[in-house]
């Protein structure tokens, strides 16, 4: 089973709101998951990220793949050099 970290859509249209969510590669987007580790909401000013690092850290250690735009949140957040040690 491939295991990824991914963003699922929440929030109204034309509102977005992401939550950041440990899930099945095969499931879809809005779907089931397996565990949220943290949240992102472009539309407030400033955007927040807010990710819990040890689940992320145990995740990654587990073998599941951060998306492209999951491992960028990382680096906003500035979590992605504590993941990779």
């Amino acid at each position: 089973m491939a295991v990824k970290i991914r963003l699922k859509r929440m929030g109204a249209k034309k509102t977005p709101f992401y939550r950041v969510v440990v899930a099945d590669s095969r499931s879809p987007r809005d779907g089931k998951f397996i565990e949220e580790i943290g949240y992102y909401n472009p539309i407030s000013e400033p955007k927040v990220i807010k990710i819990d690092e040890e689940k992320a850290a145990k995740w990654i250690s587990n073998g599941a793949q951060p998306s492209d735009t999951v491992k960028k949140l990382f680096v906003k957040a500035g979590i992605n050099d504590k993941l990779s040690k």
